[in-house]
């Protein structure tokens, strides 16, 4: 049902946004430039505002930031296809991006001394790169891993409502979404892991016989 949802709400945001793509096509300004724009927004949004605890401008910042992950790929699409090396630099970028994020809020948590938070925040971010990696080489080995009740949207989501909480004044908010966010990632990397393994074996029973 999430998978359902976020197919259809990218379709929305994508006739939304082709416009813009057409536009900056035209201009000269190639996808990739916007992948870096985009992240760099990201570093903006997390490190200047989110570390200093002002999650309100920067959450409008990483998530504005963040709509260019949509907007790039459009604007490839448009161009007739992601080259081998704009799919490369667009992972590379968010995993720099969330490492950001979730840099971000650890060190906000330390500064506060929460460190029950801080644990979470590190629990989240190191799972999250584990999640992203499991899915990277498993496709590298010609196999498919787009499993999972955690992906990258859902972390992202998740850690902007703790924000949220955060900033309306439940200081416990986000630390305890940090936690439910951190046990749901953990479960995602088994989860990929389960099925990248049945994968394998149905692929050696399909050679053995």
């Amino acid at each position: 049902m999430a998978k359902i949802f976020r197919v259809s709400v990218r379709a929305g945001m994508t006739r939304v946004v082709e416009p813009l793509a057409r536009s900056l096509l035209r201009a000269g300004v190639s996808p990739n430039t916007v992948t870096v724009a985009g992240t760099v927004g990201v570093l903006v949004g997390a490190i200047g505002f989110g570390a200093r605890g002002q999650f309100i401008p920067g959450l409008i910042i990483v998530t504005l930031s963040a709509l260019t992950d949509m907007l790039d790929g459009t604007m490839a699409r448009l161009r007739g296809g992601t080259s081998r090396f704009g799919a490369f630099l667009d992972s590379s970028m968010d995993r720099i991006a969330d490492s950001a994020i979730f840099g971000a809020v650890a060190y906000w948590l330390a500064t506060q001394d929460d460190r029950l938070g801080l644990v979470a925040a590190l629990i989240c971010l190191a799972a999250g790169q584990v999640v992203s990696y499991v899915k990277a080489r498993a496709e590298g080995l010609g196999m498919t891993c787009n499993v999972g009740i955690a992906e990258r949207p859902e972390r992202l989501i998740t850690v902007g409502v703790g924000g949220l909480l955060s900033a309306v004044g439940l200081d416990w908010g986000l630390s305890a979404v940090l936690w439910i966010l951190a046990v749901l990632s953990v479960i995602t990397v088994g989860q990929r892991v389960a099925h990248v393994h049945g994968q394998a074996r149905d692929a050696k029973v399909s050679v053995d016989a």
